[in-house]
């Protein structure tokens, strides 16, 4: 192995793990589910004041932005980091240690490489790096569930045409994500005339009639190209079980890591929706909840570079040449406008998106190693 860190840099990730652990464990604490992040949020800023990152403001998404040596306002890159976990808790979780192994929901996902990102900010501000073009470390919001890459969406939006390249940091160093995965998420509400389930026996159920565009969803036949999926999430509805249902709806989701597939699924689905709309005695309502985009026309060479210094950094701390898949991650949206952009992070944590979540914290070591090197390749 080949050590690719300064020695100064290689110290302060030795000493202060510690110091990773206790903001890490504090940072759990810290409430944050998708579109309700303002305590960690402000949190996160205060934080960075008081490290001396000058600057870091929250914006109209409660992304919590610092940018590091803007001042050109373009050629910039944009390391991301997730504020948000998917639970929908507002009270603390507790912190549960066992050993090594650190418990909490939400500890890998994304609260790890969050804390790892903010404490490599401060050192190199406290530094005085200079790197070859400006820095934008965000903590974003919005990237899990219903949160609608949000964060990410708005920092693209505010610093349009002015982002070369956007490192996602979430997940594990087992892997990299360079292709995103589009998804359209709906609800999907039926009405009927409902009834008394013997003096009305006849009328038009509507779990009935829900049931039955379920099943005419499942008829499809995903395409070919890349991989495609969907998936009915929840169903409910209903008044009592003599009661002719008058209502009933589904949250309906299908994803694909090919734009055309993902347009293809859209096409259908609509003219399934469409059809029970024109059946006597229903009313079909729809909403879309959630859209993320496929990947768009990125430049292939300037990606593939990307991905390969991922790659390299990563092989050369663990000794392994991981693969690359494609996800719905904060790349989606560079990725959809032609912005290079990966995904990968510094834990190796079991249980994401479960209240099992934990992590070793030994692993963080090598963890903010990898992600610490990945970050110094912006800096002469």
């Amino acid at each position: 192995m080949k050590e690719l860190l300064s020695t100064e840099l290689k110290a302060y990730i030795d000493e202060n793990q510690d110091t990773l652990v206790k903001l890490l464990d504090t940072l759990c604490r810290v409430p944050a589910p998708s579109n309700h992040e303002e305590l960690r949020a402000e949190f996160i800023r205060d934080w960075f004041e008081k490290e001396g990152c000058k600057g870091a403001y929250i914006d109209s998404a409660l992304n919590v932005i610092y940018p590091y040596h803007c001042e050109a306002g373009e050629n910039l890159i944009a390391f991301s980091a997730h504020i948000d976990t998917v639970f929908p808790d507002m009270e603390p979780f507790d912190v549960i240690y066992d050993g090594d192994i650190m418990r909490c929901p939400g500890v890998g996902d994304n609260t790890s490489n969050l804390v790892i990102m903010m404490l490599l900010a401060s050192w190199i501000t406290k530094n005085n790096l200079v790197p070859n073009q400006g820095i934008l470390f965000v903590c974003s919001s919005g990237e899990e569930g219903l949160g609608n890459l949000k964060g990410v969406r708005q920092v693209m939006k505010d610093y349009e045409g002015k982002i070369a390249e956007l490192i996602a940091l979430d997940g594990s160093y087992d892997g990299i994500v360079n292709g995103a995965v589009g998804s359209l998420r709906y609800r999907v509400g039926v009405h009927t005339e409902g009834g008394h389930s013997y003096g009305c026996f006849g009328n038009q159920n509507a779990i009935q009639t829900l049931s039955s565009m379920i099943n005419t969803l499942y008829t499809y036949k995903v395409p070919k190209a890349g991989k495609s999926t969907y998936n009915v999430g929840s169903i409910s509805g209903g008044t009592s079980i003599n009661t002719i249902a008058q209502y009933a709806e589904m949250l309906f989701e299908y994803r694909s890591d090919v734009r055309e597939s993902l347009a293809s699924m859209n096409e259908f689905f609509l003219s399934v929706i469409e059809t029970y709309r024109h059946m006597d005695h229903v009313q079909v309502d729809l909403e879309l909840l959630g859209e993320r985009p496929c990947t768009g026309d990125v430049d292939p060479a300037k990606q593939t570079a990307l991905e390969n210094k991922a790659l390299d950094i990563i092989e050369n701390y663990t000794g392994k040449r991981v693969t690359m898949i494609s996800g719905s991650t904060d790349c989606n949206i560079p990725l959809s406008v032609g912005v290079p952009a990966i995904c990968f992070g510094g834990h190796m944590g079991v249980g994401a998106h479960t209240r099992e979540e934990h992590l070793n914290v030994k692993d963080l070591h090598l963890g903010m190693k990898i992600v610490a090197a990945f970050v110094m390749t912006y800096f002469s």
